[in-house]
């Protein structure tokens, strides 16, 4: 059995019940670290400070460099995010899947070559709908945790988060088993009329108690998907 050292926790949103009462509480299972009480909002700008390089520069409410992302091809099959001072702090790697028909992203923590599966935090997966009408049309991706209770939950397909709406319009959500939202991507908009931002200047916006880098590595995963 592995046991997570890690800066992941994968907690309850519900309210833990006393002991004495044996009544079953629906727990919703999402990484979280401490000092992610307060929900923020973090400025992504689709631009890498290396100069001929792909990637995101991201800002936090305070004005201050919060991540970086450094890529030298257009779609890596590795990804890694960094801290303001370069160091690694997720690394995901794409895999193909069984089927060949998508692809899966497996997120590990710090700088991690991708060489074992069990040792990824949580697997994400573009939703492909191959019948018309099949499941919800709004679903872009689900996030699949492979560590803690959850984890056997994926076996039957039972996705942790899904994200909704559309990445290439900036305007989606994640959200989690009970639909609530917990982390939002949404268009930057200007205070004049004849400023625009585009879809390369956007936010955002991590709800409370869901974790920010967490949040981030969704975004460059979904940008690998929808770009």
């Amino acid at each position: 059995m592995r046991v997570l050292s890690s800066r992941f926790k994968f907690v309850s949103r519900a309210v833990a019940h006393e002991d004495h009462d044996h009544s079953e509480v629906q727990r919703i299972m999402y990484p979280t670290t401490e000092g992610t009480r307060l929900g923020t909002c973090l400025t992504v700008w689709k631009k890498s400070l290396v100069i001929n390089c792909k990637g995101f520069t991201v800002i936090d409410s305070c004005g201050n460099l919060a991540y970086r992302v450094d890529n030298y091809s257009v779609h890596p099959h590795q990804l890694t995010l960094m801290d303001a001072s370069g160091n690694s702090l997720l690394t995901m790697h794409r895999r193909r899947t069984k089927l060949g028909l998508v692809y899966s992203w497996y997120v590990y923590e710090g700088e991690n070559e991708g060489r074992e599966k069990e040792s990824a935090v949580c697997c994400v997966r573009k939703r492909v709908n191959i019948l018309k009408g099949n499941g919800n049309p709004r679903v872009e991706a689900c996030v699949y945790c492979l560590l803690g209770p959850e984890s056997d939950k994926k076996r039957h397909g039972h996705a942790a988060f899904t994200v909704e709406g559309s990445y290439a319009d900036r305007t989606c959500k994640v959200l989690d088993k009970s639909k609530s939202v917990v982390a939002e991507i949404k268009r930057k908009e200007a205070n004049s009329k004849h400023v625009s931002f585009g879809i390369d200047i956007f936010h955002l916006i991590v709800h409370p108690g869901f974790d920010p880098t967490f949040a981030m590595a969704l975004l460059l995963l979904l940008d690998q998907m929808f770009s």
